[in-house]
């Protein structure tokens, strides 16, 4: 009797449990949707799921990850995904079917049409396997025909072929937002290469002289412009990386403007004031350089007496705020608006360029501000997000 008690107390314990929990999904069950909505919500998380690896592109190792994932949209026994002139990835039973999978996607990959076979092209010499038929559907991007969607089961309808059809668009989309990355990554890559080809022989000419001009009256302040002429130019023609740090940028700015003050000596004054919360926000590489020099060459370059440079970094909380400013000679706005339009590539540096990549790499409402007027000086001001995903060093 003393043991009885005990395990009848438990099992009283797991029965009110059990009736608790059937109360609550009772209650609860209305949360969860109708039956059409739930069908919905798990299309939606398996499309998902087969996301991220079908960004990456149309390669084997995408296929793989992703091939599951669009199985389970269609519901079938195997599917099967093909590049141009391999398969890429098989998943399901019957895997004897996966050495005809190319021979399959050639018809569809020379018209573009969906195409549906039956037992007398999909059979095979088991009995007992139940692939009796196959969907296959083209994969495009850009209007080029890519690879192909396999969809294999015992038998068919009119509903599996569309939904085979709109599973292979949504692939094909997915694709094209890849491609769409790969010419992102590329444009960036291109403008940062003519940035460099467009900064360089100006920088460099300068530099090279205003040091050759003290070797003789101040070898030691030679020998010191020179080592940051040395690490100015390392930074900028670094191969590794299309993002850096804000303290990088600036680290490498004033480089640049020690070797500019060698040349101006006391006409450029230079004032820098940074918050340090902003330090570690991820920028483009390269993106501050070019508003920098452009405020002294055009800025002060041409304007008589004493110039002054001021570059602010501000913490704005989510984001930072970053000018640079000169009271040089101005400029005409119109001119400006043509240069951040691509309409005119005349010679103020990298201005169009940069405010490009801030738009590609942020949005469009992150591009350069700039406030400028003939005999005014220019002030060009920029938003950058402290954090945004994709962005790191």
């Amino acid at each position: 009797m003393g043991q009885l008690l005990p395990t009848l107390l438990w099992s009283a314990l797991v029965v009110l449990a059990a009736a608790v929990l059937l109360f609550w999904l009772a209650r609860h069950r209305r949360d969860l949707g109708s039956p059409a909505e739930r069908a919905t919500f798990a299309t939606l998380h398996t499309a998902s799921l087969a996301t991220p690896p079908l960004r990456g592109g149309l390669t084997e190792a995408s296929a793989q990850k992703a091939i599951r994932h669009l199985r389970a949209l269609l519901a079938a026994p195997a599917t099967a995904l093909t590049g141009a002139d391999r398969l890429l990835a098989w998943d399901g039973r019957s895997d004897q079917h996966a050495a005809r999978a190319l021979a399959l996607a050639e018809p569809v990959l020379a018209d573009g049409s969906i195409q549906v076979h039956g037992t007398a092209v999909v059979a095979c010499e088991d009995s007992d396997c139940p692939l009796k038929h196959a969907i296959v559907a083209p994969l495009t991007v850009e209007d080029r025909l890519v690879g192909t969607l396999q969809v294999y089961t015992p038998s068919t309808h009119a509903g599996l072929v569309r939904a085979t059809a709109e599973v292979a668009r949504w692939v094909s989309g997915q694709l094209e937002l890849a491609e769409l990355d790969r010419s992102r990554t590329r444009l960036i890559e291109a403008e940062v290469r003519a940035l460099r080809a467009q900064i360089s022989p100006h920088f460099i000419y300068n530099s090279l002289t205003a040091i050759a001009s003290f070797v003789r009256t101040d070898p030691e302040r030679a020998r010191e412009l020179l080592l940051e002429f040395a690490d100015f130019t390392r930074y900028s023609f670094r191969r590794h990386g299309d993002f850096t740090t804000l303290a990088e940028e600036l680290r490498s700015i004033n480089r640049y403007l020690l070797l500019e003050k060698a040349r101006f000596d006391e006409r450029l004054q230079i004032t820098l004031r940074v918050a340090p919360e902003v330090l570690p926000a991820v920028v483009p590489f390269l993106c501050l350089q070019p508003l920098v020099e452009n405020a002294v060459r055009h800025g002060l370059g041409n304007k008589p007496g004493v110039g002054h440079v001021t570059i602010l970094a501000e913490d704005l909380g989510n984001e930072c705020l970053i000018s640079v400013e000169d009271d040089g000679v101005g400029e005409d706005p119109e001119k400006i608006r043509r240069m951040l339009a691509g309409d005119d590539t005349s010679d103020s540096i990298g201005l169009g360029n940069v405010d490009e990549r801030l738009r590609t790499v942020f949005g469009d409402d992150y591009g350069l501000v700039v406030e400028t007027a003939p005999g005014a000086g220019t002030k060009v001001s920029m938003r950058v997000p402290k954090y945004r995903p994709g962005v790191r060093v």
